[in-house]
């Protein structure tokens, strides 16, 4: 199966008479770094957030941090709507013929301009919010739209928002285009002669095209191969834990003597036999999970979740393995802290795992602390209309469960690797602790199920931070 081409592929496609006619558009002239740092730099003089698009709505460049105003309105769901509409309108105003101005619900104001290139509008730029100083408070109307809005705190808040007539933010965007003309000139002459190289290499195009299709190929076989493979420990994991369930049921029955008494020796073999039979079905149920999350056959049952019961309950569970480590572990929750909708027994195992790690590599004298925090999380592009928050960034509520330790902490290049299957941090700690390098890889893949994400941090002075971040809410209730 042939890939689609890159767009790089399809710019070098476009005849050179093509590019320098009318067609050109600001994507095909401008610098992304360049045009970043420029914004940056009047971000930076003037304090105002801008957005420049291209003319077919591409966001090329934003200079935006969400003003504490509009962090303050989403938590609220009719002021939220009312944002969001505004975004999508700002978004689709044509600045033709003349530059316009669109004002917000909360008063502040926003300027878009048109961008010219070539005696043709390529692009736009978008200035705000700012408040005029005519205005000293946010708009009455917001207030009627959401009674439970609190006056005074918005009234901080939009003081807070930057101070500019509409005079002056013409003239700035006036100057950022002079300078922005300047970068689309460079990016013409730099065009025009790229096209002239890339014509010289479509063959070689073309043979790497057809080397993708290859490797395209090889890749599904291997993907297949992996499949059989997950379907293979599948089965294998399931036949070998009834046999292996036997081994540890008479090894307890030998170890309480229901055969007879036995002598320190023999009951030392029958404990040893127990115990690396517990620690096999460790392994053969974390494959088993790891299949059934490979295959998506998995199934959350979801519920009202009360984390502080989840964190003493992992906490008691694994207060035994602690002492015997000379490890403290504790654990801190805040209080009137809100419940959580997730599957309490995959949570629980999440934390499990996470906890067990945390104690494995942490020394003699040190502390594993788990606690959890309420919290919020950015909306995925998949949730609801993305396009529609370009202008403002909407948060969901979450929760935040962290596992901090003062262990051996994992350096930085390893962090990205230590969520693979069967993946093992290299060095003696290691080796001395042992495992099989299927708790991490579950880890990610159960909060992954639950919408939510995993994070490391490290852990001042030593150790490191696990930080699960997970959906306070169901899917289909506002934030």
């Amino acid at each position: 199966m042939t890939e689609p081409p890159s767009p790089v592929a399809a710019r070098s496609e476009r005849s050179l008479d093509e590019l320098t006619a009318s067609r050109l558009t600001l994507d095909d002239l401008v610098d992304r770094s360049a045009l970043r740092e420029m914004a940056g730099s009047f971000y930076e003089l003037f304090q105002i957030q801008l957005m420049i698009y291209s003319e077919e709505g591409i966001l090329l460049s934003a200079v935006a941090e969400q003003p504490e105003l509009y962090a303050y309105l989403n938590e609220f769901s009719a002021p939220r709507e009312a944002l969001v509409e505004l975004a999508r309108r700002v978004r689709a105003i044509d600045p033709r013929p003349a530059d316009v101005t669109e004002h917000c619900i909360t008063g502040a104001v926003y300027q878009v301009f048109g961008l010219d290139y070539d005696n043709r509008q390529i692009g736009r730029l978008i200035l705000g919010p700012f408040r005029s100083p005519e205005r000293r408070e946010v708009d009455p109307k917001l207030v009627e739209l959401e009674p439970s809005l609190d006056p005074e705190q918005l009234k901080a808040l939009f003081a807070r928002l930057p101070l500019a007539t509409t005079e002056t933010v013409a003239l700035i965007a006036r100057h950022l285009k002079g300078a922005l003309d300047l970068i689309l000139f460079s990016g013409h002459k730099a065009l025009l002669t790229t096209n002239m190289h890339l014509a010289s290499v479509r063959d070689s195009f073309r043979e790497l095209q057809e080397k993708n299709a290859k490797l395209q190929e090889a890749y599904n076989r291997l993907k297949e191969l992996d499949r059989l493979k997950s379907n293979f420990l599948a089965t294998v994991s399931h036949e070998l834990r009834t046999p292996l369930t036997s081994i540890i049921g008479y090894s307890e029955m030998l170890s309480e003597g229901i055969a007879g008494e036995m002598n320190a020796e023999q009951r030392e073999f029958v404990t040893t036999i127990h115990e690396k039979g517990e620690q096999l079905l460790e392994l053969i149920m974390g494959l088993l999970d790891l299949s059934k999350l490979e295959s998506g056959t998995m199934s959350l049952h979801k519920r009202e979740v009360d984390v502080a019961e989840l964190l003493d309950d992992v906490t008691s569970t694994l207060q035994p393995t602690a002492r015997r480590k000379g490890v403290q572990l504790t654990s801190s929750v805040g209080a009137g802290l809100p419940t959580l909708w997730a599957d309490p027994e995959r949570l629980r195992q999440v934390l499990l795992n996470l906890s067990e790690n945390a104690i494995k590599f942490t020394p003699e004298g040190g502390t594993v602390e788990l606690s959890a925090a309420a919290s919020f999380m950015d909306v995925d592009a998949g949730e609801g209309d993305a396009d529609g928050m370009v202008l403002f960034t909407t948060k969901r509520p979450a929760m935040s469960l962290v596992v901090a330790d003062t262990g051996i902490g994992i350096s930085e290049h390893e962090k990205a690797r230590v969520f693979d299957a069967f993946y093992q941090v290299d060095g003696s700690s290691t080796r001395e602790a042992g495992g099989t390098g299927l708790g991490l890889s579950i880890v990610k893949r159960l909060v992954d199920a639950h919408d939510g994400r995993v994070e490391i941090q490290d852990n001042s002075p030593c150790g490191t931070r696990f930080v699960v971040t997970v959906p306070r809410r169901r899917a289909s209730i506002s934030g």
